[in-house]
């Protein structure tokens, strides 16, 4: 009797302890499930764009003393415009990310398309950083990142914290071959500025106005000046790399004079450090970038030269090499630091895709299809192989069929026109506002109707053209050609 009270005992405190572990864990699970939730704001150029066109529609009711109705249309465009943009995000729940405005699912759902993308879909994500205007020694950026899959994109744009959480949420998560390089460094070096002020403060890196004249002096100096050579200096590897991720996390807040004194101080301490090179070669790249310093921009390379030199066998500082060499439009030196990482890492994606990037842009077909077949063998999951396969199979098409060639070259012919006149259009909006002003200003009633005509005759192009390129963008699909010929 003893025995089975003992043993009901041990039972009941076996199931107690099971059931506070599950309480535990559903609530972590629930915990990781909101602290993953995170939402970010859409890209607002086509809602300016909308919003622009609309009060255009209205000054000219206005100009025409139809005062109620463009008050009206513009206190509506302003509330509707701005309802639409507060409520289009892109939303991160853990698993997937969507979007959530109205227009977009009223879109997605005309054309059948789905509003929400697992991870596992994401075939690329792309992120490209836009210049701001120069101010207290700091080049601020503006990032934008896009992903895309299953025939659909999702953009979103910086602004805080919230983009820095959902970069930190989503591509944590990701597989790094499916980010481009952009995208890598902005999972692991974006970062808020109260960490960058206190890393500031902890290695002592002095403000920008401080280091400006002293960062002018080494602008002119030359490489072999300024570097320490592979012999110089005590190697501290450790204070070294972390003066380079205070390094990349300056230059990616827009402090790009900090930035530099940091790899230079990282450099002296390892001057071996083939990384500290790269990461200073970029800095050098984007300051250059800033101030159109051609001089500036040679030393840039010829400093991403030297690590390449310095990377012996890091196959992945060769990949990352070879996509910065491809970024500046030096192909051969990025088809040498490919075939490298190759040798290296055996059947490394990144390094595969390059090559096969290079051979497009030489107009070498075969070697196309031949990298991208390698790429879709090499990949680790199924939407990096989705994409290799997509890409080996319409390049194995354009090169076998004529016909469709001829349809794919002219679809990208008309793509670079639309471009073209779409730039001229904007131009010829802004000659219409000079004659509107210049109408009103001397009350020429003729001059300013003339102005108001080249306004919306270049505004609608405009449009026109807009919509040419969205439908121009996506590639003809195989079927759609093979259905031609059977009819």
């Amino acid at each position: 009797m003893a025995r089975a009270e003992r043993i009901l005992d041990a039972r009941a405190i076996l199931h107690l302890h099971l059931k506070v572990v599950i309480e535990e864990t559903t609530e972590q699970t629930k915990n990781d499930h909101i602290a993953a939730r995170v939402s970010v704001r859409v890209s607002p150029g086509p809602y300016l764009t909308a919003i622009s066109l609309l009060l255009l529609i209205a000054l000219f009711l206005l100009y025409l003393e139809l005062f109620a109705a463009a008050a009206a249309l513009a206190v509506g465009s302003v509330v509707s415009v701005f309802v639409f943009a507060a409520t289009d995000r892109v939303v991160f729940d853990g698993k997937r990310i969507r979007r959530t405005g109205v227009l977009p699912r009223i879109g997605y759902r005309m054309f059948g398309l789905r509003d929400r993308l697992k991870l596992t879909d994401i075939e690329q994500v792309d992120s490209q950083s836009v210049r701001g205007i120069r101010r207290s020694g700091r080049f601020p950026y503006r990032h934008r990142t896009t992903f895309r899959g299953k025939g659909i994109a999702m953009t979103v744009v910086s602004g805080g914290e919230r983009y820095r959480k959902f970069v930190r949420e989503v591509l944590g998560r990701l597989d790094p071959n499916v980010l481009d390089a952009r995208s890598l460094e902005l999972r692991e070096y974006l970062s808020d500025p109260a960490t960058i002020d206190r890393l500031i403060e902890q290695f002592r890196i002095p403000s920008a106005e401080v280091l400006e004249p002293s960062f002018k002096k080494w602008k002119a100096a030359r490489n072999s000046d300024v570097l320490p050579g592979e012999g110089s200096g005590q190697e501290f590897s450790q204070k070294a790399r972390e003066l380079r991720d205070l390094g990349n996390r300056l230059r990616f807040s827009g402090s790009l004079i900090q930035a530099a004194e940091a790899f230079r101080r990282a450099l002296r301490l390892d001057p071996r450090d083939g990384w500290v090179l790269f990461d200073l070669g970029r800095c050098l790249l984007s300051v250059a970038g800033y101030e159109r310093d051609s001089k500036l921009h040679r030393r840039a390379v010829a400093l991403m030269r030297l690590a390449e030199r310095r990377a012996g066998e890091d196959g992945e500082l060769l990949s990352r090499l070879g996509e910065a060499y491809f970024q500046v439009g030096d192909w051969k030196r990025a088809n040498t630091a490919f075939r490298r990482a190759i040798d290296v890492l055996g059947d490394g994606f990144r390094a595969i895709r390059g090559l096969a990037e290079i051979a497009l842009r030489e107009g070498k077909i075969a070697h196309v299809i031949h990298n991208f077949g390698a790429a879709n063998r090499s990949a680790e999951n199924a939407a990096l192989r989705r994409w290799a396969g997509t890409e080996a199979d319409y390049f194995s098409r354009l090169n076998a069929d004529d016909e469709y060639m001829e349809l794919e070259v002219s679809r990208v012919n008309l793509l670079e026109r639309l471009e073209r006149n779409s730039r001229v259009a904007v131009r010829a909006s802004f000659v219409g506002l000079l004659v509107l002003f210049g109408g009103l200003v001397f009350e020429q009633v003729m001059v300013a109707n003339f102005g108001w005509a080249i306004i919306f005759i270049a505004v609608g192009l405009r449009l026109v053209l807009l919509i040419g390129r969205k439908m121009m963008t996506n590639r003809i699909p195989f079927e759609l050609v093979e259905r031609d010929r059977e009819e």
